[in-house]
């Protein structure tokens, strides 16, 4: 078994650490100005103007099983869907407030539907639940809320009740871990205990003691025993995770330094809701390499999609889906169950290195496709077999030196030397599957 041993955790992460793909989807009214997830606050848009999202909101699109299915043939094995985002939209029927799905034109329960049509695919099912709330009357005016530049914020926030909020969060979270069967992930969003503002020492950030969050995990834990937590309640959980950037090893915890269970979670473009006139999308390249590049560090990778205002996602979102799709089908293995190679494997120039956990088999990522020959070190004597992993053709291989007269001088008691077709496949990153003696 893999030599890598991580902080142990609250919830059960063993079909997750196993998964190491999953779908983020990012929906609610901020759709429908499509200027990006967090537009109430960046513009600072008041309730009656903001009003007009949930009077026209119409997801007339909306077909979760076809979500559903593009997850599941782009390889993914758990989602993540926002119950509710900062804006205070619910997606669900709550009983705790009229700030949600059913009073809209869509008027069903949109995180149902979600559940039923994923976990008919055979994916794990998660939630999304902001901390945050920009709409709730007890939530205390900060330095990120919608209101904080205005002139009478202090006399709007001064009566806000944390407690009271705190009880409407618990209330929810209840609702959610209890109405929709088994739920695999809840991801609470976010903590910011430090944000402050130097002109207005009354506004500050809001962290644990703000949310409550021993109440809050414990009650969570209590309704769906095992379920895996994000630690952005400010309290350490089951998962870190790292966003919109690429770790570039594998991610410690800062006071033990043992190695943490984690998911970096990325975005097709730069939003995580749909924005339509958003145009930095990620290369089919960059795509493949993110996702590679997180699992040859030990971690998941949770991808985001931003559906549109009517329900679907468009053309950008699905280029993106099938890219992984179509890598995926042939490249998966190199993926499930896989984690960091071990210590004694140093990847190539140009590669990167993933491994079954039960370390019998080591995965060569080509990022770089190699001319003719690709130099490996530590792995004679270790190699039983090697091939392409996309179509099973075999990968011939000489240990010590090279069988080219070139580069006989290249002589090591450790080398291997793979035999590279000069024709690179049809497919990115092309994948070598070692299988080891």
């Amino acid at each position: 078994m893999s030599s890598y041993v991580t902080r142990k955790t609250p919830g059960n992460t063993e079909w997750f650490t196993q998964a190491r793909f999953g779908m983020f989807i990012h929906w609610g009214l901020y759709a429908m100005p499509a200027r990006h997830e967090w537009i109430k606050s960046r513009e600072k848009i008041s309730e009656v103007k903001y009003d007009k999202y949930l009077k026209y909101f119409n997801p007339d699109l909306y077909d979760p099983k076809e979500w559903a299915r593009k997850a599941r043939e782009a390889g993914m094995k758990y989602a993540v869907m926002t119950s509710k985002h900062h804006e205070g939209f619910c997606m669900f029927d709550s009983k705790y407030t009229d700030y949600k799905c059913t009073n809209t034109e869509a008027g069903r329960d949109l995180v149902k539907e979600y559940v039923d049509a994923f976990r008919s695919e055979g994916l794990r099912i998660g939630f999304y639940y902001s901390l945050i709330d920009w709409h709730h009357p007890d939530f205390p005016i900060d330095p990120i809320h919608p209101r904080r530049d205005d002139e009478d914020a202090y006399e709007q926030s001064k009566d806000r009740n944390m407690h009271n909020y705190a009880v409407y969060m618990r209330n929810q979270v209840k609702e959610l871990l209890t109405n929709y069967g088994k739920i695999d992930i809840l991801w609470f969003d976010f903590s910011y205990p430090d944000n402050k503002m130097e002109d207005k020492p009354w506004m500050k950030g809001k962290g644990k003691d703000d949310w409550e969050s021993e109440e809050l995990i414990a009650l969570a834990r209590s309704l769906q025993p095992g379920i895996i937590i994000d630690n952005r309640a400010d309290i350490d959980q089951d998962i870190w995770t790292p966003e919109q950037y690429q770790p570039q090893e594998w991610i410690r915890h800062k006071e033990t330094n043992e190695l943490v269970t984690w998911e970096a979670c990325q975005t097709f473009s730069g939003s995580w809701g749909y924005h339509r006139d958003e145009m930095t999308w990620k290369t089919p390249e960059m795509l493949i390499d993110m996702l590679v590049n997180t699992v040859s560090l030990g971690g998941n990778l949770l991808m985001n999609v931003g559906p549109t205002a009517r329900g679907y996602m468009d053309y950008r979102a699905e280029q993106a889906l099938q890219v992984y799709a179509d890598w995926m089908k042939y490249n998966g293995p190199s993926i499930y169950g896989c984690t960091m190679a071990e210590p004694e494997f140093t990847a190539p120039k140009g590669c990167k290195l993933t491994q079954s956990q039960d370390v019998k088999r080591l995965y060569i990522h080509l990022t770089e496709y190699p001319f003719a020959f690709l130099e490996m070190r530590n792995l004679a004597g270790k190699v039983d077999y090697a091939q392409f992993l996309h179509d099973g053709s075999e990968i011939l291989f000489t240990e010590k030196n090279s069988s080219h007269f070139s580069l006989g001088r290249m002589e090591a008691d450790d080398l291997v030397v793979f035999n590279i077709p000069h024709i690179k496949p049809k497919m990115i990153s092309p994948v070598i599957e070692v299988f080891l003696k």
